[in-house]
């Protein structure tokens, strides 16, 4: 049961296979069972999450379900807000007392819709980085081989979901946060447009930041955007009403779409020969199902600079507050990357903002000739845990080892990855669909064309060790 996707419980329920408590049983014990080699939770909720199954099952059980995902297991990234849960963000310089009253918007569409709550992810220090791990909450591992990292900084989410402890979860992106887990733990995500699902409160990186599904396919992400893309009036950035839903047209492949393929960004990132030739054969499958298909570089140079400006001015900005003894508990590498941004000055920063719209405007010209662009999500496969970047690399910080994310963050646009094969290690390797600003829907048909082949096809992650008996993590 907890291989399967939401679409597929939620049919279970209907037919009376089994129920939303048998489901979120298995889901329990599948997280415990893994929780002491990935430490993918800050907190698992047994008793909240089995009383939330009993009532769905009763609603089901009467032929009334509540929504969308009623009785479906879901987790939460620890940066969203959750109501009756402390929300710590990864840091010892946020106070778990609350009180824990509200919750984010994506969060109460999901609770509106009947979700069962199982747990809160791990993060790095308020998600400031590509890979999970912080000085509060530990390292997270990745399924397929626990000495190496998940990604991040919705790590705890990706290696949730790809280890069955719930089919759904939801992650923030504001540098490739979705995405860059999703490639490493062999999952599907998806960083919306900007504003398309409300965000609140508002980061403190600003409109860099999205929040996305994480989920065992492409149908399942449209099943959750339909649920988290309603409207919330904290966000006064958000997009108007959608005309129609996600999972329309799901079903409508790619024939005759004009995809560009980017293997290397113009032979300016170096891209591991296994990863190469795996988003070589999804390119591939992409022709057979009718796609028109270009190799073509989209042309613009790296960004790094004026994402940094935006990316550190903003990490400084939400530990300003911090107290002396707060900074010295803090990650070192968070501690450079805020000392770093207050430096910076309004003119840094508005020139920032400038590279910024001349980016997006590069990329929406790009998109009156292309629908989707398609790279690698990550150049490489995952790396030893508890570092930030590879050893050996030449760079210092995470930005380095993720030239294919972080840029489509900067122009807004919506962008995927899904599995696409495994390494000579065994390690995932994720595909890269990106489209134009709105064109949400359109990545989300040429994924689910993708998962309709081999191409998408992994062996599971193997089963983890036979724990030793520990407590539910708490704070």
């Amino acid at each position: 049961m907890t291989a399967l996707t939401a679409a597929e419980l939620v049919a279970g329920y209907a037919a009376g296979a089994f129920s939303p408590v048998d489901a979120t049983e298995a889901v329990l014990a599948r997280a415990h069972a893994v929780q002491p080699s990935l430490n993918a939770f800050v907190r698992i909720f047994d008793e909240e999450a089995l009383a939330q199954a009993r009532e769905s099952e009763q609603r089901w059980d009467r032929g009334a379900p509540g929504g969308l995902l009623d009785g479906v297991p879901v987790t939460v990234k620890d940066i969203l807000l959750q109501r009756g849960s402390p929300t710590l963000r990864g840091s010892w310089g946020v106070s778990g007392e609350g009180p824990w009253e509200e919750d984010a918007p994506s969060v109460a569409r999901m609770r509106e819709h009947g979700a069962v709550f199982v747990g809160k992810t791990t993060t790095p220090e308020f998600g400031w980085k590509g890979v999970t791990d912080s000085p509060r909450h530990g390292a997270t591992g990745n399924p397929y081989d626990p000495a190496r990292t998940a990604g991040g900084s919705s790590g705890g989410g990706s290696a949730a979901v790809a280890a069955g402890a719930a089919p759904l979860t939801l992650g923030t992106d504001a540098g490739g946060s979705v995405r860059i887990p999703a490639s490493f733990c062999g999952i599907f995500a998806l960083k919306p447009t900007y504003g398309r699902v409300p965000i609140y409160p508002a980061s403190a990186f600003g409109t860099l930041a999205h929040v996305g599904p994480m989920t065992r396919d492409a149908a399942d992400a449209a099943l959750l955007m339909d649920v988290i893309s309603a409207p919330d009036s904290r966000d006064w950035s958000q997009l108007g009403p959608l005309t129609g839903g996600f999972r329309d047209g799901l079903g409508n492949g790619v024939r005759g779409l004009r995809i560009a393929y980017s293997p290397d960004f113009g032979g300016r990132v170096a891209v591991a020969p296994d990863v190469a030739a795996a988003v070589r054969r999804a390119v591939d499958r992409l022709v057979e199902l009718g796609a028109e298909v270009e190799e073509v570089d989209p042309g613009f140079d790296d960004p790094i600079e004026p994402f940094h400006v935006l990316w550190f001015s903003g990490a400084a900005r939400v530990t300003q507050h911090f107290t002396p003894e707060q900074r010295e508990r803090m990650d070192p590498g968070l501690r450079e990357a805020c000392e770093e941004g207050a430096r910076s000055s309004a003119l840094d920063y508005l020139a920032a903002v400038d590279a910024r719209m001349a980016l997006g405007k590069q990329m929406g010209v790009f998109h009156q000739n292309y629908d989707l662009l398609v790279t690698p999500t990550m150049p490489d496969t995952a790396f030893g845990i508890g570092r930030e970047v590879p050893d050996g690399a030449p760079y210092r910080r995470w930005t380095g080892w993720t030239p294919f994310t972080y840029p489509f963050n900067l122009t807004q646009q919506p962008a995927a990855s899904l599995p696409c094969g495994l390494d000579s290690a065994g390690l995932p390797i994720g595909v890269q669909l990106v489209g134009a600003r709105h064109a949400d829907a359109l990545v989300l048909r040429a994924a689910h064309a993708l998962y309709g082949t081999s191409v998408t096809e992994l062996p599971p992650p193997p089963p983890p060790p036979t724990p030793t008996p520990t407590p539910t993590p708490q704070d």
